[in-house]
Formats: C-alpha cells, structure tokens, sequence
C-alpha cells in the first residue's frame, strides 16, 4: 500500500540520496555517530547544506503553509551498544534558545542543557520531518512503526493512544539505505529494541512552516 504524509501522515521514499551520497553524510557526521546519537548535527556545514538543498526543500514546501526553515537536526545510532526501546508517542516539543513565558506555550523542558517547550498543537501540524536513513532499517534492528492517520486527531492523551493503538494496526517502515520516511511529528509512532548486530543511523530534520512568537527563538535554524 501507498501512503501519503496529507492522509496518513507519513510517507516512505525509498531512493532519495545516492549511495555515494549516504556514504558520504555518514563519514561526516564522524564521530557523531558514537554512541547513541547527537542532537546538536544541524551544527554540521554537510547537514545544513543539505537541509536548504533544493531537492529537500522541495520535498518540503508541499506540506507547509510557509516557506521552510530547519529548526533542527538529529543523529540516532541504534545498535548492540547501543539500544533503546521507544513506545508510542507523538513528538510534541521545540528545542529553543532560552525559556521565556509565551501563552499558549508550555510546558517547559530542559534536555542536554537545551530549553524545550510544547507549542499550540497548531503549530505542529505546521512541521514536517525528514529522517534520512545511512543503513538499511527494518524490523530485526529497530525500524519505526507508525500510526497511519493518527496525526489528524491533535495532541493525545495516554488514554487516547492507547485508543489508537486498539483500532488502528501500526506500520513499520521498512526504509533501506539512502531513502527517507516523511512524517508528522504528531504522528505516533514507536520503535522496538535491535535484535540485530547491524547499525541503524537515522538523520533526524526537522522543518518548520512558521515564525515563533516575538521573544522565541530556535536553539539552532538555517534558512531564510
């Protein structure tokens, strides 16, 4: 089946980035592929390049009510030495500069020294991520599954996921190498633990199609 990110909230693109490509981002990103990932790779030349590239940008601007800035970029390196489990959830906060009181904004965060804060759910439904995947990813070690249509329902409740879960079967997104998953952060999704001895790399982007209230300001950004 065919998914599509405008009714089911995620789609998959299986050749988006050549494998010279991959190689390349992934011999970069260097010894941010250590451990269990980086959250700060935006800060990367390579991977602010390639997230104002034309070619993501336009992957993009279908899906956003305004031109797209990236407000952030992450690595995650799953692999035996590093192995996490994570359950279902919708991604729900902005990595910001400092903590400043705004209505409509809140709870506040701090993750890695970083202020994080939970916007009006309207906002999210005005990002879109990218995840670039450096390994081929499936089941064995720890690919994404996700919530099909699960994004159009707002900010969940732990009683209304559970809901979720109950109605609706999750999909895993089996991605190889050099392809990308196209998602809604208010998408739920989840991963299981590796059972494999292969690596799964994930460049994490995400893009925005707005400007923060006056007073906010994005922990990092690129773009105009």
């Amino acid at each position: 089946m065919l998914y599509s990110t405008a009714l089911h909230g995620f789609e998959i693109l299986p050749a988006l980035l050549s494998p010279e490509e991959t190689t390349a981002l992934t011999e970069t990103l260097g010894s941010g592929a250590d451990g269990a990932g980086n959250r700060g790779v935006l800060a990367y030349p390579a991977v602010a390049a390639l997230a104002q590239s034309e070619r993501l940008l336009d992957l993009v601007r279908p899906h956003l009510p305004d031109r797209p800035l990236a407000v952030r970029a992450l690595l995650f390196n799953k692999s035996p030495d590093a192995n996490w489990l994570v359950p279902w959830h919708q991604d729900l906060t902005l990595a910001l500069r400092e903590k400043r009181d705004t209505p409509g904004f809140g709870p506040w965060s701090v993750k890695d020294g970083t202020p994080h804060v939970q916007p009006p759910a309207e906002l999210l439904e005005q990002m879109l991520t990218v995840r670039l995947h450096l390994d081929d990813t499936a089941a064995d070690n720890g690919a994404l599954r996700v919530i099909p249509g699960s994004h159009a329902a707002g900010r969940l409740s732990a009683t209304q996921i559970q809901k979720w879960r109950t109605a609706t079967p999750g999909v895993l997104c089996a991605v190889p190498a050099g392809g990308a998953l196209l998602m809604r952060p208010l998408l739920l999704h989840a991963s299981a633990r590796s059972t494999s001895l292969r690596p799964r790399r994930i460049l994490h982007l995400e893009f925005a199609g707005f400007r923060l209230p006056e007073g906010l300001q994005w922990q990092a950004a690129v773009g105009s």
